[in-house]
C-alpha cells in the first residue's frame, strides 16, 4: 500500500544494483478553508428553516388545534353556577356556608 502511493524519482544508481531511496510522496490536495462558513450555511441554512417550518406546522396541527378544540368543547357545556354550587356544598369557600348549616 505504501508503494502505490509513492513515486520513483531515479530508476536505479549506477554500480549499486538497487533502487535509490529518493522517493517524492504524493500528497492529498490541501482542503479548501476559504469560504467554508458560507458555502456550508447556503447549503444548510435552507434545509434548516424548512424542516423548522415544517416542525411548527406539525406541532400546531397535532398538539394545540386539538387542544383549542377540546377547550371550546369543554366550556360549550360548562355552567359556573352548577361548579359553584357543587363547591360551596363540599365546603371548599370559607367566606360561604353550604346550605345545610
Amino acid at each position: 500500500m505504501y508503494w502505490s502511493m509513492q513515486q520513483h524519482v531515479s530508476s536505479h544508481i549506477p554500480g549499486e544494483g538497487r533502487v535509490s531511496d529518493e522517493y517524492l510522496t504524493m500528497s492529498l490536495p490541501k482542503p479548501v478553508m476559504r469560504g467554508l462558513l458560507g458555502k456550508r450555511l447556503r447549503f444548510h441554512l435552507p434545509i434548516a428553516f424548512s424542516l423548522a417550518l415544517i416542525a411548527a406546522a406539525a406541532f400546531k396541527f397535532t398538539v394545540t388545534e386539538p387542544r383549542k378544540q377540546a377547550y371550546a368543547d369543554y366550556y360549550k357545556q360548562y355552567d359556573a353556577m352548577k361548579e359553584f354550587n357543587a363547591m360551596k356544598e363540599a365546603g371548599v369557600f370559607e367566606s360561604v356556608r353550604p346550605s345545610g348549616e
